[in-house]
């Protein structure tokens, strides 16, 4: 190591010029490794904020739940919580009158070509005059007059034993198609609409949609849709977006939105 001295000053004043700037360099270092320690610090808290982050988006991140026998059809519960199924297709339709619906039940139709079958799950063949509308409300949006921008048609409802396969002489029943025999309850002029939302089955979020009445009676948080011009799956991304900011989770199924959602064009309404 090389000193350089002074040759203008005293050995003494030298010295302690030295020893000033040994002192000047001790408190640099003093400061540099409170700063070293001031940084692992922040970096230990940053770390620990982005372990609480990841843990947060883990519990908001939603399970991957078992789906119950229903849903297979187009279902929702009424505001007395009573199960009310309607097809999705020629073959729910034929596989629900045939091996679900029950002497105490009641049959659901609306009065157009393209209407699934519905049945309200009861006992005695008895619900109350609102989980009527709502079954007819029902069946009505899910037949093909939503598509067909009709704002609202004629419904009726029979008891299971006036539904039969037999047609008349001479005539064939295709599948998922049923004959309708004897007196019908109306319900006319039956307005299209639905509200979608999320509901809390035990431990899982559920996707549901039915008569806004129902709906709301069941779901954390819900919107009316009506008939309009955005495409299906586009009203499905824009309700998975606006449930996930809502309810402060992630991973709403979009397939479980889509076949919530009646066939053809949608408005939201918030």
């Amino acid at each position: 190591m090389k000193i350089e001295l002074d040759l203008t000053k005293t050995l003494a004043q030298n010295a302690d010029e030295f020893f000033q700037k040994s002192k000047k360099a001790k408190k640099k270092l003093e400061g540099l490794e409170k700063a070293i320690i001031d940084s692992e610090k922040k970096l230990s808290s940053m770390d620990q904020v982005s372990v609480q982050i990841e843990k947060e988006k883990k519990e908001k991140l939603l399970k991957k739940r078992k789906k119950q026998w229903f849903e297979r059809f187009h279902w929702f519960y009424s505001s007395e919580n009573k199960l009310v199924l309607a097809g999705r297709d020629a073959n729910s339709n034929e596989d629900l009158i045939k091996n679900y619906m029950k002497s105490g039940d009641l049959y659901f139709h609306a009065d157009i070509h393209g209407s699934p079958h519905c049945i309200i799950k009861t006992q005695k063949n008895f619900a109350t005059s609102e989980e009527k509308e709502q079954a007819a409300i029902f069946v009505g949006s899910f037949s093909k007059a939503w598509d067909a921008k009709i704002s609202s048609l004629d419904v009726y409802s029979v008891l299971p034993e006036q539904v039969s396969k037999t047609p008349p002489s001479g005539e064939s029943m295709g599948k998922g198609s049923f004959m309708i025999y004897g007196k019908r309850e109306w319900f006319k002029k039956t307005p299209l609409h639905l509200a979608v939302g999320v509901e809390k089955m035990e431990e899982s979020l559920v996707v549901i949609s039915g008569p806004e009445s129902a709906v709301k009676k069941h779901a954390l948080f819900c919107v009316r849709i009506i008939q309009g011009n955005s495409p299906k799956n586009d009203a499905a991304k824009y309700l998975k977006q606006l449930f996930e900011k809502k309810l402060n989770v992630l991973g709403i199924d979009l397939d479980e939105i889509v076949s919530m959602l009646p066939s053809g064009g949608i408005k939201i309404v918030e």
